[in-house]
C-alpha cells in the first residue's frame, strides 16, 4: 500500500476503484475533461445526486468505474466537507481517503495537513495517464467551500429555498451555498467560472467603491502588450485590503507585516490557493487610474501588470488616517489546479533539458518518485515556513527520496523561492555555479520538480535529481 503525500501519486490497476473517508465528513466528486471543467449538472456528484456514469456515492465511499464515466471524462476529484455544516474542518480530526481496489486489496493511503480555515478539501484525483489511471494526492483548501468550487470548476450552486436552519450565512464567505448543496441543486455551465467570480456575484468581500473602474485602465494596458484582460477576485480583493489596512496602520511599505504575515498567507488564508502571483505595493496614487500609470512607468512593474500568466486580480486601497497617505495592494495570480502544477513542472523540466542540449548533455527523464519527494518539500516548506535542503527534524534530499521509494544512488537538489515562473527559476539556477552544476552533471539521469504557494517568499521550487 502507497502512503502518499501532498502532489504524490501512484498508479491503479483495472477494475472498480472505491474511496473512502471515514469519519463526520461528506463525500461529493467532480468529473472532468483535461481542461478541468464540468460539462454540465451530472458531472457534480453529491449528497442529492449520488449518481453519475461510473461514479456512485454511498455514504462515505465513493467507488468509480473508469471505462463507464461518461465520454471525454479523464478526472475525477474527491472533494470532502464537515458533514455537519455548523462544524469548521478545523475542529475536526484530518480526513484520511482509503482507496482499495476491486478484490478489496488497499492501494493507498492520503491524509492531508490538518485542515484550518478551509471550509472544504480537494483531498484526491482519480486521472488518466495514456491508457492508465493514477490517483494523486491534493489536500487543496478552500475557505469559501462550494463557491470556491463554483469558481475553479464551472460548478454554478443555487439555491431552491431558504437555506437550513442553524447554518450560518453572516460572516462565513460561501455559508449560503455551502447549504444549497445539502438542500438545493447544482448547476453547471461550460466555459465560465460559475458563480461569485466577480464584484457584483453576490459572495464574498466587495471591492472598495474607489477601485470599481480600476480594470478598465489595467485591461487597455494589457490588450496594448497583447495580454489577454483580467477579472477580478473576491479572495484577492480580501487578501489585499487585509495586506494594505495592514501597511496603512503601520504607516509603510512591506511584503510582510512585523508579526511575520505576508501578502502570500494573505491570499492564502482568504481561500485563494495559486499556481502563480505577483503584487504591487504602492503608496501616493490618489485615484485607480493614477495607480495604473504608476505601475506603467517602469520596466518590472509594466511586466508584473502585463504578465500573461495571470487571469485574475485583487485591488484595495487603505488610506493612513494620521497622514492621508494611501497604500495600494494589487494582486495578480492564476488559481491553483493539478492540471497547472503538471503543466508547470513539465515546462521545468523542458527548459532544464534545453539547458543540458545545449552543453551536450542527454535530456533527464521524470522519476515519479522524486516528483514525489520535491513536491513535498515544496509543500514542507511552506507548511513549517523554512527555506533549506535540511528538514527542521534533520532530513536531507537523499532521505526524502529514499521515503518516497526512489532507490537511485545518486541524489542532487535545487531550491529556489520567490520566483513566478519556470523560466525565471531555471534561469536563476543556471545563474548560480552550484545549482548550475546539479543542472548540468553527466551522473544525473532523472528528474523530479515540485513547487507550492503561500510562504513568505510566495512560491517554493524544488528540483531533485537523480542518477
Amino acid at each position: 500500500m502507497s502512503e502518499l503525500v501532498p502532489g504524490g501519486n501512484t498508479p491503479l490497476p483495472d477494475g472498480v476503484l472505491t474511496f473512502s473517508v471515514p469519519g463526520p465528513f461528506d463525500l461529493s466528486a467532480l468529473v472532468t475533461d483535461d481542461g478541468g471543467k464540468v460539462r454540465g449538472d451530472g458531472d457534480f456528484v453529491f449528497y442529492n445526486q449520488p449518481a453519475a456514469p461510473g461514479v456512485r456515492l454511498e455514504g462515505d465511499r465513493l467507488t468509480v468505474d473508469p471505462p463507464r464515466l461518461r465520454p471525454g471524462a479523464t478526472r475525477v476529484t474527491l472533494v470532502v466537507s464537515p458533514a455537519d455544516l455548523t462544524t469548521a474542518l478545523g475542529r475536526l480530526p484530518a480526513p484520511t481517503v482509503h482507496i482499495t481496489a476491486s478484490d478489496g486489496r488497499s492501494l493507498a493511503r492520503f491524509t492531508p495537513p490538518r485542515p484550518q480555515r478551509e471550509t472544504l478539501l480537494l483531498l484526491a484525483e482519480l486521472y488518466r495517464r495514456g491508457t492508465a489511471w493514477k490517483v494523486r494526492a491534493l489536500g487543496q483548501g478552500y475557505a469559501d467551500g462550494l463557491a470556491g468550487i463554483a469558481r475553479d470548476f464551472g460548478v454554478d450552486v443555487t439555491e431552491d429555498g431558504p437555506p437550513s436552519a442553524g447554518v450560518p450565512e453572516a460572516g462565513v464567505p460561501g455559508a449560503g451555498s455551502v447549504a444549497a448543496a445539502r438542500g438545493g441543486s447544482p448547476r453547471a455551465s461550460r466555459g465560465h467560472r460559475g458563480a461569485g467570480t466577480g464584484p457584483g456575484s453576490g459572495s464574498g468581500p466587495r471591492p472598495d467603491p474607489g477601485t470599481e473602474d480600476f480594470l478598465g485602465p489595467v485591461n487597455s494596458a494589457r490588450a496594448a502588450a497583447g495580454c489577454p484582460p483580467v477579472r477580478l477576485d473576491d479572495r484577492l480583493t480580501a487578501a489585499a485590503r487585509d495586506h494594505a489596512g495592514a501597511m496603512a496602520a503601520r504607516g509603510s511599505l512591506g511584503v510582510e507585516s512585523p508579526d511575520g504575515v505576508s501578502v502570500y498567507h494573505r491570499v492564502v488564508s482568504a481561500g485563494y490557493p495559486y499556481l502563480t502571483i505577483g503584487e504591487h505595493l504602492v503608496s501616493g496614487p490618489r485615484s485607480p487610474r493614477e495607480f495604473v500609470e504608476y505601475c506603467l512607468s517602469a520596466d518590472q512593474p509594466r511586466r508584473t501588470l502585463c504578465d500573461p500568466a495571470f487571469d485574475q486580480a485583487g485591488i484595495a486601497r487603505v488610506p493612513d488616517p494620521r497622514t492621508g497617505n494611501v497604500y495600494w495592494t494589487a494582486l495578480w495570480a492564476r488559481p491553483f489546479s493539478p492540471a497547472g502544477l503538471e503543466r508547470t513542472a513539465r515546462e521545468v523540466v523542458a527548459l532544464t533539458n534545453t539547458e543540458r542540449a545545449a552543453a551536450g548533455l542527454p535530456p533527464l527523464g521524470t522519476d515519479p518518485t522524486l516528483t514525489i519527494a520535491a513536491q513535498a518539500h515544496s509543500a514542507d516548506m511552506v507548511a513549517r515556513d523554512f527555506y533549506a535542503h535540511v528538514s527542521p527534524e534533520g532530513s536531507q534530499p537523499w532521505d526524502r527520496a529514499a521515503a518516497a521509494g526512489c532507490t537511485r544512488r545518486a541524489i542532487g537538489e535545487n531550491i529556489a523561492c520567490g520566483q513566478r515562473s519556470p523560466a525565471e527559476v531555471v534561469r536563476g539556477w543556471m545563474d548560480s555555479p552550484g545549482h548550475r552544476a546539479n543542472i548540468l552533471k553527466p551522473d544525473f539521469t532523472h528528474i523530479g520538480i515540485g513547487l507550492a504557494g503561500g510562504g513568505r517568499a510566495g512560491t517554493y521550487w524544488t528540483q531533485l535529481f537523480g542518477g
